[in-house]
């Protein structure tokens, strides 16, 4: 599954009212595009109408995204909670409250989150749990630890390149 199939997942693999969920899904597009676009309060207001008309663990991820851009870490944690009852599953949001949680420094809280994620059974970007494991294992000073993270990413993004630069900066500290 690509990554765009995944964060489509949702709108096209569970019953319910296919209008409502076609309906949604272009609200969901068009957010993602207000998003790229830098437009947060426009994307926030189209995730939100996607949810209202068919709700999905991908459209509450997303949501959260928007809210982290915005300097809003909590209400980001509350909207990947939600696509998590929505979809067990998905692993992003799992990654994502622990990536949130890492930059408000609760990095032992973040810690189940990210070992979730990497359990998840649909999430395509499988290299950031264990980058964002990294990541805490370098801010407590566990650089062994952050190596074999960072090299268990390589296994599902072998081309990494900040990855290998930071083994590699990691592997300088020894010598």
């Amino acid at each position: 599954m690509t990554e765009d199939e995944s964060i489509l997942y949702g709108f096209r693999h569970r019953g319910g009212d296919r209008e409502a969920a076609a309906e949604a899904e272009e609200s969901f597009r068009r957010g993602y595009q207000a998003q790229e676009e830098g437009k947060l309060d426009e994307a926030a207001e189209l995730y939100r109408r996607s949810i209202e008309l068919y709700p999905t663990a991908e459209a509450h991820t997303f949501l959260g995204w928007a809210f982290s851009f915005q300097g809003r870490a909590d209400d980001a944690i509350e909207e990947c909670k939600r696509a998590i009852e929505v979809d067990p599953d998905f692993g992003n949001p799992y990654n994502d409250i622990g990536a949130y949680l890492i930059e408000l420094g609760r990095l032992d809280e973040a810690v189940p989150w990210l070992e979730k994620a990497k359990r998840a059974v649909r999430y395509e970007p499988r290299h950031f749990p264990h980058v964002n494991l990294a990541r805490i294992h370098i801010l407590k000073e566990r650089p062994l630890e952050a190596i074999r993270e960072l090299k268990e990413s390589l296994k599902y993004y072998p081309g990494n390149s900040s990855a290998l630069g930071e083994i590699r900066r990691l592997l300088a500290r020894f010598n």
